[in-house]
């Protein structure tokens, strides 16, 4: 069993595609589908189901798809510590976010990363927190910063406190709101809500905050992401709360401040396991130091 045959399963696995497996991987198509058949006779199974109009796992495609991305990642990670002890950084960085994060210039931190580390391959996945913290753990992501409410902890990771933040109300220009210098929690119950899903961690401090004051509030729109909020704020269709670091960046809306608002903290979070050298490396940019850890 060679690495080169599971990258080959992995690239139709993922693009459910053999012609396309083929082109991700440059190679020709008959080289790859020959890969996989001599894998499938060395595993007695066959892991893929073809037919003419779509390639799928089988069980036993399923069952093989884990270990081969673990063994994969583990061979990257081998190349990335030989070329570390060289004084190189290379293989992947792998770096995951929440729209809303804002106590480190995340594009400002990889554009400096780089220009000092060209040969390191980066990806950016944005998501909520919760998906953030399982993705580190199962090892899909080498860093992720992500807001918790200041009750939770990302657990089974290594966390980094980076900052803590109130929330604010974003009203519409012509809401009765706009005009005030503050606002409280019940107030703000009576209003039509946007949010985030139930059961994020973005919506996790709210719902906490109202719950704990006794109150109740109509959460009528859920979105995914932080930047469509403002496009039913805006028009008047509903009231919403965000980081006032966040708040700012949001057009067509006016803020408001909430007196007895809730808070989040932001994190960095990485394995318990440890930090790759390109992770520790653009951590590093970020003035976050390897030795400062603190395990939830």
């Amino acid at each position: 069993m060679e690495l080169q045959q599971m990258r080959y399963v992995l690239a139709v696995a993922e693009t459910r595609n053999f012609t396309r497996a083929a082109e991700r991987c440059l190679v020709v198509q008959s080289a790859l589908s020959h890969q996989i058949a001599g894998l499938e006779r060395e595993l007695g199974a066959r892991l893929f189901e073809r037919t003419s109009r779509r390639v799928r796992l089988t069980p036993a495609g399923e069952a093989f798809l884990p270990a081969a991305r673990q063994c994969l990642d583990a061979a990257d990670r081998a190349a990335a510590e030989v070329a570390a002890a060289v004084g190189e950084v290379r293989g992947r960085l792998a770096v995951g976010l929440i729209p809303t994060v804002t106590a480190v210039d995340i594009p400002g931190a990889l554009r400096d990363f780089r220009r000092q580390h060209a040969h390191v391959r980066i990806s950016l996945n944005v998501g909520a927190s919760n998906d953030l913290v399982e993705q580190v753990k199962q090892g899909e992501l080498d860093v992720a910063f992500l807001g918790l409410p200041t009750t939770a902890r990302a657990q089974g990771v290594t966390a980094h406190e980076l900052a803590r933040d109130r929330l604010v109300a974003v009203v519409s220009p012509d809401h009765p709101l706009a005009g005030e210098p503050a606002v409280d929690l019940r107030r703000l119950s009576s209003e039509v809500f946007v949010d985030f899903p139930a059961g994020t961690a973005g919506r996790a401090q709210t719902d906490l905050a109202f719950s704990a004051a006794g109150l109740v509030r109509d959460v009528a729109f859920e979105v995914t992401t932080a930047d469509y909020i403002a496009q039913l704020v805006g028009p008047g269709l509903a009231v919403a709360m965000l980081p006032s670091a966040y708040a700012p960046q949001v057009g067509g809306v006016v803020t408001v401040d909430v007196s007895d608002a809730p808070a989040r903290v932001e994190y960095a979070i990485w394995s318990r396991s440890g930090r790759t050298p390109a992770a520790t490396a653009f951590l590093g940019i970020l003035d976050i130091p390897a030795d400062d850890q603190d395990d939830s």
